[in-house]
Order: C-alpha cells, then structure tokens, then sequence
C-alpha cells in the first residue's frame, strides 16, 4: 500500500485532488515528503554509475537501494561468478539507464557499469604508456579481436616484427600489448604488440652489438632460408649464413639442414660495423676434414664411398663428411662405351674406388672405380694374339670402319679397307650393328689400348686370281662408274675396278673424259697393267679399238707410266 500511496501522490492528474483531502498535518508531511524526492530526484542522473545497496536476492535477481523513491533489479548474471558471492547487505557500483520505466522502478545495470569502471582504468593505463595482457579470442578483418577486459582490435600489421600468414593459429594466445588508439564515443580500442617487440629489438641490438667480434661464437634464430643461405636474427641484427659456410660437405638446398624458428650456434666470420653487415659460419666451429687429408686417404688408397652428385663428365662420391672425390666417366669402367654415369651408378649407391690424384691445396681428389677390376688390357696380347682369330660383336659403325667388343672393356677396330678385298664405298655394305663377326688380329698397341682387326683376312687374296684371270691384253666388257678429271672408272667381272685414263679413252686425243664418256656408259676394253701390291688394274678403251697385241699394249704402257710422270713432275 505505501509504494502504491507513493505512486499516487506523483501522479499529475490527481495532485489537486489528494491535497484537498489531506489534513493539514498530513499536508505538511506530504509537502516535505515531495521537496525530499525532488531534492533525490536532482541528485540522480542518466549514465551515470552511483553506489547502491543489496536488499533482497530472488529469482536470479538482486533487488538494490539506490537512495531513491524505488529499488532498481540487477540481474545476478552481470555479477562476477554469476553473482554467486554475492550476499543482502553488499555495497555495489551500478549503473543508472532510467530514473523510473513504466512501472515506477529505477532501471540499473552492473554491465555497463563494470565497463565504464574498466574504460576509465584502460583510458589510465594508456596514458601512463604502460601495457596491458590480453587473450586473442578471434581473427578479425585486418587483424584479431582481443579480450582485455573490453574486446579491441589488434591489427595483422601490429601482432609481430613480420608478418604472421596464419592467424587463426593465435586465437587463445596471450600477449602483452600496448594501447595506441581509443575512441569513447565509438567504444573502439586498437592495440598494438609490436611496438613492445621493436623496443626490446632495440635493446636486444645495442648488447648484440658489443658482442659481435670475428671469431666469437653467437646465439640465433633462423628468420628466413633461401637459395643460396639461411639468415638469422641475433638478437636486433640479422647475420647471414652462406650455403657454403654451412657444412664441410655437400648442401644441395639450406632447407636440408635447418627450419625457420630453430636455434642455432654460430661465428661470426666478418662484421661491417658501418653497414652492419655480419657474415657467419657454421662449419668453422668443427675442424676442416681436409687438413690431414694427405693421411688418411694417400694415393692408391682402396676406399668406400657414398654417390652423392651425377654429372655428365662423371660422379663425386663422398668419403666423408666434408670429403668428396670425383670418379671421372672415363675411370668408372674399362668399357670404352660407357655413354652416361647414370648407366652405371646412381644417387646414394655405395661404391669402391681407388685414390688416383690428391691435391689437398685445391681439395680435389680423383678417384677411379674401374681400378678395383683387373685391366683387361694387361693380359692383350696373351689372349689375342697377331694372327689369331677371334670372335666379337659389332658395336658401331663409322665412315671409317666398324667398331668390334671382343670382351667388357675390349675394343678393336676393323678399318673399312680390312672389310672386304673388294673396293666398298661404306662398312654397312659388309656388317650391321649388333652382328656377331669373326676376324683376325692384325696388330695390337696395349700402351693406346688399340686392337687392329681384319675380316677380309679370313679369306685368301683374291688379287692371286685377279693376276691369273686377267692377263695383259685380256678383253672385258663393263659399265662406266665415275668419271674424274685424269680418266674414269670402270666395273667390270665381278665386281672389280679399273682406272682408264684419259689418254686410254679413245684412239683420238682426249682434253676431256667428260666428252667421251659418261656414268652408265657400257664399254669394251683390254686389261693393260695389274697391280696385285696396290690392288689396281688398268684398262683401256684405245688397245680395244685399235686391237692392240701383246707388244703393242706392252709399249702403250711405258708410255702411260712416263705421261703420268710428266703429270706428276
């Protein structure tokens, strides 16, 4: 009833009426009553935060004295723990929405007012310069949302020295910040962790910087790899690690040896103080593999080894770290025929080699795999005798001749005038490639390493016959084959050549062979020389038309060889 007679003495429409129904005591007392509230009234104002009083907790509620005509309603949720702690008779801070809703009840909130509390400590906090901690709680447009008791805004450019790809990783880490921006009227909170980072860079670099002398060893953390070496951070300074100062050994990529974040010992090899230029080394910290060298692996030394590069010319094989020797495409096999390296050998596969060459100044040591066999060549001319007869396969044609494996690592050559005892203009007339052939050994150079074979050899000299066959003054009949300046070429029997010269073309004066004759002309003609030492046979168109005898031809002859004389003088 008095919270309802309070009400009523408020209400506008009934202010005359209540007053003429008073006695004058009670109209005093009602007087009094109306200058106490609105003197209260005066003292409360909208947004404000004011101190209030716990009377009753219902319901999930808690009922607060303010001072005013009514109490206010304070969810128990806005209250730390859900309000768990909270007990009749506690003294709060709240904040004042509304003097009075529709119902007569002061509208509060400990929200808000907990907020205005932590904005005016926040706005301190950021003019005293000082940090603050804060829990990422989500990634945001431009950067992340962060709870420091408000939510504020930390932008992607202001969460570390570098820039961060991954964002979301953050979200529920904790960071100490700095406030660098705030707006009350937009409720708008930027931070920024950076700026913490580049002071303590600052100072990390002043110490790192009396530290850094050639020679020491430092402390560091990869920041970034690439091709050609890995750069660290000091400490405020960043120092770069060459690919060729990371290991006495082979580094193909800096990524095979290290991760950005991991921690590394290094020394510093130079230091530029006016560029602040720091070049460091990792390999010098352990001693270098090529000092004594010259000891452990002499020349002729037997050696295991790892293949750890391919190259056309050849293979590099590791003998240990930091140690590597090349293997020459020539002194991987005995073969001659060895076309790439990778035919024989590939990556990481365990070789046996033998220490050819040590140079320990230059740090290059030849090796050679094809002396852990036996030199097929030593033993030649014990197993291929001259003169012997021998089995092999062809391996390769030329212009030249044929190319014939007697055995692994076992050429010998069949030059194109051994083939056949007749004339033939190229060795596929005779062999193919891959054919299985006999021949003769004519001659062996073990120092050059050469074999000189022959097929032809297989068979009897025919020219023996030729000489036979063919007499002097034998008539032939053939067709023209080449004609040259000094006469042509005649095929003729089987498959035999013979020269006509120029002055045997015709019974008339010849100035040309081209005017008398031409490729595909038939012919007749007499056999006037054999030649069995050089395999040639001469012939002639005029003994035929003049039908020359013995005497005559012989005559003819002497002087075909004084004219060639001449010719040649």
């Amino acid at each position: 009833m008095a919270k309802s007679k309070t009400k009523l003495i408020f209400e506008d429409d009934f202010e005359d009426e209540e007053k003429e129904i008073l006695s004058p005591e009670d109209q005093a007392a009602w007087e009094e009553m109306e200058t106490y509230f609105s003197e209260s009234l005066n003292q409360f104002k909208e947004g404000q935060v004011i101190h209030g009083k716990i009377i009753e907790i219902s319901k999930g509620m808690a009922t607060v004295d303010v001072g005013f005509k009514s109490e206010g309603i304070v969810q128990l949720h806005e209250f730390p723990e859900g309000g768990k702690s909270m007990a009749i008779g506690d003294e709060v801070e709240v904040f004042l929405e509304r003097v009075e809703d529709n119902d007569g009840n002061v509208v509060l909130s400990k929200e808000k007012a907990n907020k205005i509390k932590l904005w005016d400590e926040l706005v301190n906090t950021y003019e005293a310069d000082e940090t603050i901690e804060g829990t990422v709680i989500a990634k945001a447009k431009g950067g992340l949302t962060v709870d420091i008791g408000l939510k504020a805004f930390l932008p992607g450019s202001q969460i570390d020295l570098r820039p961060i790809r991954n964002l979301e990783k953050l979200i529920g880490e904790k960071f100490q910040m700095r406030i660098i921006k705030m707006n009350k009227k937009r409720g708008n909170i930027v931070l920024s962790r950076r700026v913490l980072l580049e002071e303590q860079r600052k100072q990390s670099r002043s110490e790192t910087l009396q530290k850094l002398e050639e020679g020491n060893l430092v402390d560091g953390i990869v920041k970034n790899i690439t091709e050609y070496g890995v750069f660290i951070d000091l400490g405020g300074i960043d120092g770069l690690l060459h690919i060729t100062d990371m290991s006495w050994g082979r580094v193909n990529h800096p990524s095979e040896m290290f991760s950005i974040g991991d921690k590394v010992q290094v020394m510093v090899l130079k230091f530029d103080k006016e560029k602040e230029r720091v070049s460091l080394g990792l390999k010098q910290i352990t001693p270098d593999p090529w000092v004594n060298v010259d000891e452990k692996y002499p020349v002729e030394t037997r050696i295991k080894g790892k293949v750890v590069s391919i190259t056309d010319y050849g293979v590099f094989v590791e003998l240990e770290k930091g140690i590597e020797g090349l293997v020459h495409i020539s002194e991987m096999s005995w073969s001659r025929h060895v076309k790439h390296p990778s035919k024989i050998v590939s990556i990481r596969d365990e070789v046996e080699a033998v220490v050819l060459t040590l140079d320990k100044e230059k740090k290059r040591i030849s090796l050679g795999m094809k002396q852990i066999e036996p030199n097929p060549w030593e033993e030649i001319e014990r197993k291929y005798p001259v003169g012997s007869e021998v089995d092999g396969t062809v391996r390769n044609l030329t212009d030249f001749g044929a190319f014939i494996e007697l055995e692994d690592g076992v050429d010998g050559l069949i030059h194109i005038s051994d083939l056949s005892w007749k004339k033939i203009k190229h060795p596929s007339e005779v062999l193919k490639k891959k054919d299985a052939t006999k021949a003769v050994v004519l001659s062996i150079d073990k120092d050059s390493c050469r074999i000189s074979l022959g097929v032809k050899q297989l068979q009897p000299d025919p020219w023996d016959d030729i000489a036979k066959n063919y007499l002097i003054g034998t008539e032939v009949e053939g067709a023209i084959i080449k004609v040259t300046g000094f006469g042509a070429f005649a095929e003729f029997g089987d498959g035999l050549e013979g020269l006509i010269h120029v002055s045997q073309l015709s019974s008339e004066k010849v100035t040309s062979p081209e005017k008398v004759v031409a490729v595909g002309d038939k012919i007749k003609a007499k056999v006037i020389k054999v030649d069995t030492n050089s395999k040639k046979i001469a012939l002639s168109i005029k003994a035929h038309e003049q039908d020359l005898d013995l005497t005559a031809i012989e005559q003819e002859q002497t002087r075909l060889d004084d004219f060639k004389e001449e010719e040649s003088d």
